[in-house]
């Protein structure tokens, strides 16, 4: 009997669901698994009809990071450099994946059920929004072995959370619970483990409502503001809005939005 793929995709009301599907490897990220994400992450980018991406895991865990037992069909490395560019360039394309995430002006959920570390960690980390489960759990298992995550965690924790929680999560090898996860700014929401999947879906029709034009603006500006000064921050604000304020929709929806406004 043939193994089923490792990752399986569905469409539903506006919404491409990618659920990562081998929980008797606990969703370890192997290449299969990555090739059909990077395929599904471009057939969201590429299709107007599809607003928001949903990410969730099959199984106990929600991802076990990197398949570390399945090999590597590359020469193990044996200079810095070399493993550098091993980082850029291979593992099974987890950076150029992760950055392709971000840069797609559409918005991308994860919805973490379970245990979440390593590459998985860092997956969720590259999205916009991540909704948790009580039962759902943190760490990068790197540090036992003597390494940093390979594939931006750093970075992007760090940017996300602070070097407070870099160093706890990072140098202090520690676990966090979601409600731990909530106070660091690493999930957005927690929510029962009971009814999950459906209110996780839920915020995603919610996500379809609005306007693709203002979000991919947003994602771009908030962006931008997190890494420049204040005044320039400013000017990120006018240039989008100098944009946005000139589409027909909107002049329809602040015309629509007034009008609500009065009946109330």
């Amino acid at each position: 009997m043939s193994e089923e793929p490792h990752l399986l995709t569905e469409e539903q009301d506006g919404i491409l669901i990618a659920t990562l599907n081998r929980p008797d490897k606990l969703n370890a990220l192997s290449a299969q698994t990555m090739q059909l994400f990077e395929q599904a992450l471009h057939r969201f980018r590429d299709t107007p009809e599809l607003k928001v991406l949903l990410i969730r895991a099959t199984g106990r865990f929600f991802c076990s990071g990197a398949d570390l037992r399945g090999g590597s069909p590359n020469a193990p490395a044996r200079t810095a450099s070399a493993i550098r560019e091993n980082h850029r360039l291979n593992l099974n394309g987890m950076q150029r994946i992760y950055d392709e995430m971000e840069h797609v002006e559409k918005p991308i959920v994860s919805a973490i059920h379970a245990t979440c570390v390593g590459g998985g960690l860092e997956m969720a980390l590259s999205c916009d929004f991540r909704l948790v489960a009580k039962s759902a759990s943190f760490s990068f298992p790197e540090g036992l072995f003597g390494v940093l995550p390979a594939s931006n965690g750093v970075s992007r924790l760090t940017r996300l959370c602070g070097p407070h929680w870099a160093r706890w999560l990072i140098m202090g090898n520690q676990k966090v619970d979601a409600d731990r996860a909530l106070i660091m700014g690493l999930a957005h929401d927690v929510l029962p483990d009971e009814g999950f999947a459906e209110a996780t879906l839920e915020f995603c029709r919610h996500l379809t409502k609005s306007s693709g034009e203002q979000m991919g603006a947003a994602k771009i500006a908030i962006d931008l503001a997190a890494e420049l000064g204040r005044e320039s921050g400013r000017h990120v604000e006018r240039m989008a809005n100098s944009a946005l304020m000139l589409n027909p929709a909107y002049l329809e929806g602040i015309e629509r939005y007034i009008k609500n406004l009065g009946s109330k």
